[in-house]
């Protein structure tokens, strides 16, 4: 298999909810499956991305932040716009957790009347209210496969993201009230508001996101663990007793 290089954008502002252990969990995943080795790259929010120069990136990943990191961020990966787009055409893995898939749509709307102009990348923006905090589980289905997972968040997005999302909801909502359709899906750009360890969470998710990394029978780091308690969540999530809000 070879080398597989995980570039992680701006770890020291987008890694709210330890959502950076997504990434600490991938690698030591690919670490037990022996063929694999792996790079490990910190993209510093004043430096320039490795994607800026490389083609060998297996995934990029970006977590949560604050809003006020939001716009440093926008300001910093705008130079990079038509080479993420670049990127997305051929296929490259991106992961956005989070308030991190903010990033690339048209505007962040904020209650004081300010309009933050996002990357522009989907068709997409988002609605700030600082003083409704929204929490919820989420139930769903993606390439066949039961997604559980946390959200807790300032922000909705609109618009129409029916022929890219990442997530049908089962139970709960997508990228806003009352929408059954979460996150937003390019190819190979995954970015979900969904929070904290979503691979930890999701076994067969993260299969998915090593097979996309060109590994074809992935094994997990402590994968008889983290199926079990999959399965018990799962179960949980599934019951018409448990609360989502």
């Amino acid at each position: 298999m070879g080398k597989i290089v995980i570039e992680v954008l701006y770890p020291e502002v987008a890694n709210l909810y330890g959502d950076l252990f997504n990434m600490k969990y991938l690698k030591q995943c690919f670490e037990v499956n022996p063929e694999v080795t792996v790079e490990w790259i910190e993209d510093e929010l004043n430096g320039k991305p490795a994607f800026a120069s490389r083609d060998d990136i297996s995934v990029i990943y970006m977590g949560p932040m604050t809003e006020y990191s939001q716009e440093l961020v926008i300001e910093k990966l705008l130079p990079y716009k038509d080479r993420i787009n670049e990127l997305i055409e051929k296929g490259q893995l991106f992961l956005m957790t989070g308030n991190a898939m903010e990033i690339f749509e048209e505007r962040i709307e904020c209650e004081d009347g300010r309009n933050i102009a996002g990357l522009g990348i989907f068709p997409l923006y988002a609605k700030r209210k600082m003083f409704q905090r929204y929490n919820s589980l989420l139930l769903g289905e993606m390439e066949n496969m039961k997604i559980v997972g946390f959200k807790s968040q300032f922000t909705h997005t609109y618009g129409n993201n029916e022929q890219e999302y990442m997530i049908q909801t089962l139970r709960g909502d997508g990228i806003h009230p009352g929408s059954k359709l979460e996150g937003m899906r390019r190819n190979n750009f995954l970015g979900t508001y969904l929070l904290g360890p979503v691979l930890v969470l999701n076994p067969e998710l993260t299969k998915y996101v090593m097979r996309l990394c060109g590994v074809e029978s992935p094994k997990l780091a402590f994968e008889e663990e983290t199926v079990k308690a999959y399965q018990i969540r799962l179960k949980e999530f599934e019951d018409e007793k448990t609360t989502l809000q």
